[in-house]
């Protein structure tokens, strides 16, 4: 079985090698096969998989077709990871990589008949949102699209938007589509190993470093988190087996409110925890004052994920199951990400 990976070089997509190698051959598409190849490889064996089962073929997002040969096999799956990421970034951007890119992953899925797993995220089931958006998640040609990239921000709302209308190609075509939709990434649940743009991160970073004196938002928000491991080996069994639900929420329903996430991180990195909370509208009007984000290490898009609302996790937690796949205690892969902070270099302890 040959499956096919955009993303492959990214935090997840190196966990998602990892995980298929020993069993499968993986193509992945590089800008720069040639020097990234390799490099893929090490770090895949690094991580108990087996580079000499990666591939790669040329390909980029943003070119017509993803740039891709014409006689490219046909991979059993496609696994989409790919994305542009940063905060503020600009909407033409976004789109051209997130949404444009997106579709045309999707229609080489339909073209090759291949199943598309692709990455979304857990935002697209906070419906409450979508509507404060003027988002309908059935018809993406009736979206007012400039309102909500300008209320979302650039990387939130291309991939809001990119999901919507890939699904609206799925209902209108034979394409196979399974959506993995990921709740903020954690470190590994062993070894904490944590990318620094992943927003946990910045977070716990802040907290390291003594720059957090308040709990954002209320006693009822919370920071949905799902382990890279974990969110890995869903991923991997989206692509490989029989009977896979179309929709997979890739959250741990159990992860503590925001303040007793910072108390366990605070007590592994030596810092007093946050007692009191900020509401978020108050600190989102500060992160409007220029150089404020910057100072903070906080962006405003950021606090939309910082939430009260809680989802529905049984259909992946019963998927999970009959996988044989057990999701570690998230206050330990907390306690693991934030012993890996305290130990990195971009640490105040370090």
């Amino acid at each position: 079985m040959t499956i096919l990976v955009t993303g492959a070089t990214g935090f997840i997509g190196r966990y998602v090698c990892a995980q298929l190698t020993p069993n499968h051959d993986l193509c992945a598409v590089l800008r720069q096969p040639e020097t990234q190849l390799p490099i893929l490889r090490r770090e895949v064996n690094a991580l108990g998989g087996q580079g000499d089962r990666l591939y790669a073929v040329q390909g980029d997002l943003e070119l017509p077709g993803l740039g891709l040969p014409e006689a490219l096999p046909s991979p059993r799956a496609i696994i989409h990871l790919g994305a542009r990421f940063a905060w503020q970034l600009d909407s033409a951007s976004a789109r051209r990589t997130n949404v444009d890119g997106s579709l045309a992953v999707a229609e080489l899925a339909r073209r090759h008949r291949s199943r598309l797993v692709f990455i979304s995220g857990f935002m697209l089931e906070n419906h409450d949102h979508l509507k404060r958006l003027g988002i309908n998640d059935e018809d993406p040609d009736r979206v007012d699209w400039r309102r909500a990239y300008r209320q979302a921000g650039g990387y939130e709302a291309s991939k809001l938007e990119a999901a919507i209308r890939v699904r609206a190609l799925a209902r209108a075509t034979d394409l196979a589509l399974v959506e993995v939709q990921p709740a903020t990434v954690a470190g590994h649940s062993r070894t904490g190993n944590l990318d620094i743009n992943q927003p946990l991160f910045a977070l716990l970073n802040n907290l390291a470093r003594g720059r957090l004196a308040m709990v954002p938002g209320s006693p009822e928000h919370w920071l949905p988190l799902v382990a890279v491991d974990t969110l890995a080996s869903l991923i991997a069994v989206a692509a490989t087996s029989d009977n896979v639900p179309d929709r997979l929420l890739a959250l741990d329903s159990a992860t503590p409110n925001l303040q007793g996430l910072l108390a366990i991180a605070a007590d592994i990195l030596g810092r007093r925890a946050p007692q009191h909370h900020l509401p978020i509208p108050v600190l989102a009007a500060l992160l409007r004052l220029p150089g404020l984000p910057r100072l903070m290490n906080t962006w405003p898009e950021a606090l939309n994920f910082i939430q009260p609302t809680r989802f529905d996790t049984k259909r992946t937690e019963t998927f999970l199951q009959e996988k044989g796949i057990a999701p570690p205690s998230m206050e330990s892969v907390i306690a693991a990400s934030a012993a890996f902070i305290g130990q990195s270099r971009y640490s105040a302890r370090s």
